[in-house]
């Protein structure tokens, strides 16, 4: 399975509120000899996702994906006001008729879902409405009313993930935790059975503590205040939280390796080791992050685009992907959520720093398609 995370935006996002692409479905190279394109699109936290895949077509298992192209909008939806929920329906909209009219990917093959961390956040903040506005008026504005919508369950979404990003190979070993901007969910298979997935979930993600953190600040909306209520967040409700999880979970015992997915995952990535562009699966340590940590409150420059590129010898075609990336990820996490992401990642990765038993840390980059993935084939499965 092929999945590819942010290495290229298929879309501007002009002034105007319009979007243009790239491509047309006549200049996608297709893997399989025999396969059907699909396009999965998914309302997250943070905005809208959308995903063309081309999945081989068997008809006796779930088929082998190739990711033909990947595009995201930041609309920070889980704000849930009036600016948010417009530009979400804007991209919502543009990605259908992309996907459709210009990809000529037929209606059946598109499927349109909302994230757990919409379903966690909506409901926690009783926020339903907003949900329920946008399924409305985009099932309007594409002429479809009876178009499933469906807001996935985080058990759902955990399961999907796990079997849209950990390879089958370390399928039984592995205890994957995405972190979400609204809510971080995971687990693992404790009984070789892929039906039934041992949840791991928290109602914290990356934008949700740095709401929190910024609640807290009052009128000192200094970047040493932003770290100390941050501390005071991530040691609070949230530490117990994370505790409780992990021990119910039983995955401290049951896993050898520990993989993170989710944008905080892609970025910490690609910025603490940038020279390993090419991999999709990046081994981290504890020390790692924590330094990472300290060094974007100090020095948030030390991971600029260029003094990254300065640190690096590699040739000119991998400088330039890097610097790519480097910058979309400045674009998509500021210096303040990076360190709200990352301490909430450290809060988790400490619960797995044992004494007697090392577990092996992983940062996923390619997560962002991986439960979409996982979802559109299971559809295709189901409906065969």
């Amino acid at each position: 399975m092929i999945f590819g995370l942010y290495k290229k935006l298929a879309f501007l996002l002009l002034s105007t509120g319009c979007f243009v692409f790239a491509n047309g479905q006549q200049s996608f190279k297709l893997k399989f000899k025999k396969s059907a394109v699909y396009a999965g699109i998914e309302v997250g936290s943070k905005g809208v996702k959308m995903s063309v895949l081309e999945i081989e077509k068997n008809e006796d298992e779930s088929g082998n994906f190739n990711t033909l192209k990947d595009t995201s909008v930041n609309t920070d939806f889980i704000s849930f006001n009036e600016p948010t929920y417009q530009a979400t329906l804007n991209a919502l909209t543009a990605l259908y008729m992309q996907a459709n009219k210009n990809l000529g990917i037929p209606t059946q093959n598109i499927f349109t879902v909302m994230s757990s961390g919409v379903k966690v956040l909506s409901e926690k903040e009783n926020n339903k409405i907003w949900v329920e506005k946008l399924s409305a008026s985009f099932r309007k504005n594409v002429l479809e009313p009876q178009r499933s919508f469906e807001l996935v369950s985080v058990q759902d979404e955990a399961r999907l993930s796990h079997l849209g990003i950990v390879p089958p190979s370390k399928r039984f070993s592995t205890f994957l935790i995405d972190i979400g901007s609204g809510n971080t969910k995971g687990g693992y298979f404790p009984n070789v059975d892929i039906s039934n997935i041992r949840l791991f979930e928290l109602t914290w993600g990356t934008k949700s503590v740095a709401n929190a953190t910024e609640k807290r600040m009052e009128s000192d909306v200094s970047l040493a205040n932003y770290r100390k209520q941050l501390f005071r967040v991530l040691e609070g409700s949230a530490n117990q939280e994370i505790v409780y999880a992990v021990n119910v979970s039983g995955a401290y015992n049951m896993s050898d390796n520990i993989a993170f997915s989710g944008g905080i995952a892609w970025s910490l990535a690609n910025l603490i080791h940038p020279e390993l562009n090419n991999d999709d699966v990046v081994p981290v340590t504890y020390s790692e992050v924590e330094q990472f940590y300290n060094r974007i409150y100090e020095n948030a420059a030390y991971y600029s685009s260029e003094s990254i590129l300065a640190r690096l010898s590699v040739n000119a075609s991998d400088k330039k992907e890097i610097g790519a990336t480097t910058k979309t990820i400045h674009k998509v996490f500021d210096q303040r959520a990076l360190m709200a992401g990352t301490g909430l990642l450290l809060r988790i990765m400490r619960q797995f720093e044992g004494v007697y038993e090392q577990k092996q840390f992983y940062l996923v980059k390619n997560g962002q398609v991986g439960w979409i993935s996982a979802y559109v084939d299971k559809q295709i499965v189901s409906g065969r």
